[in-house]
């Protein structure tokens, strides 16, 4: 992936616009509780928000920022708002803190975010839990994340399993979502092709869609040709095919998420663990990223030596020469 780099390649879209969308909409939600209040996160959402908004958007009105499943701290805010997936026992953990005050005559305001939808399942589960009246529930329409130029994904790691192995059709409608946002935004579309029942259903609720929202990209010149779905289950080989590309050694020695790498104290020789993000915006890792593991470890070994060869030139130099050393040369 990431071809910006060849010559016949055409320019990507702004993919830059989902990003600041999402942002600006995290903002509004955040905003519909006035206030300072406790966030809660959920722990796979953590990188996703790491690559759309800094820490300083998530303290906005925030005092503390938790984990999901991790208890609030005695005398916590007055507020609590949960940013979630629409999953079954993460409702049944924020019932139990709503429960949990009211045996102890506490009185909180509560507000869940699902991203990227709420599912009726979540509703009846606090329901049932008698929490239902008690919290005010919205949306946080995060379809789609840019992981580079030409690369978006709907990080979504419960899809295959619930979809291909459980049967469950939940996820169809974020599906269609993503398509009807991209449409929106950078379409219409020239030609979609599919392959597959979850292909077929996905594309017809997403016409759907279109024909409820009169779509707003009809009349504006298209910047993405055609779109291909194609069902997972019509090619399990080549997912588990072995990685023999630079990019793919990486993922399977330390496991590539949301496109970027956690670098543990074993590799660091440190306490800490360094996060390192990985695409095209990288001139070396961008060089490499496809090329045969073989042929990458001359590559980087030579990049080595000439920058301790420019590092060395330093001794001797006067300040400006520095300056324009480190400015120009090491960059």
């Amino acid at each position: 992936m990431a071809l910006a780099g060849r010559r016949d390649a055409p320019e990507p879209p702004d993919f830059g616009i989902l990003k600041r969308l999402a942002r600006d909409q995290l903002v509004y939600l955040l905003e519909q509780l006035p206030g300072k209040k406790d966030l809660f996160i959920e722990a796979d959402l953590m990188s996703p928000l790491d690559r759309i908004a800094n820490v300083s958007i998530l303290k906005h009105d925030v005092d503390k920022l938790y984990k999901v499943e991790t208890r609030p701290a005695p005398g916590a805010s007055d507020q609590f708002c949960f940013l979630v997936r629409p999953r079954v026992r993460t409702m049944r953990f924020i019932a139990d803190i709503v429960n949990a005050d009211k045996m102890s005559g506490r009185s909180r305001k509560y507000k869940i975010i699902f991203s990227p939808q709420k599912f009726y399942a979540c509703e009846m589960v606090l329901e049932e839990e008698g929490v239902f009246g008690d919290v005010t529930c919205d949306e946080w329409s995060f379809y789609l994340l840019p992981l580079d130029e030409d690369i978006i994904s709907m990080e979504l790691p419960e899809f295959f399993r619930d979809y291909f192995l459980e049967g469950d059709h939940r996820w169809i409608n974020p599906v269609a979502r993503a398509l009807q946002l991209l449409n929106s935004l950078y379409g219409p579309f020239g030609k979609t092709y599919g392959i597959g029942r979850c292909a077929k259903m996905s594309y017809e609720l997403w016409r759907d869609l279109e024909e409820e929202s009169e779509s707003e990209g009809q009349g504006r010149k298209p910047e993405i040709g055609h779109v291909f779905l194609m069902d997972r289950d019509v090619d399990y080989v080549t997912a588990l095919c072995s990685q023999v590309v630079y990019e793919g050694l990486v993922d399977d020695t330390f496991r590539i998420k949301c496109g970027s790498v956690d670098f543990g104290p074993d590799v660091t020789s440190s306490d800490k663990s360094i996060k390192v993000l990985l695409n095209s915006q990288d001139k070396v890792f961008s060089e490499i990223r496809n090329e045969h593991f073989s042929s990458v470890f001359g590559f980087l070994s030579q990049k080595s030596r000439n920058l301790q060869a420019q590092y060395d030139r330093r001794r001797g130099m006067d300040i400006k020469q520095m300056k324009d050393f480190v400015s120009q040369e090491l960059k």
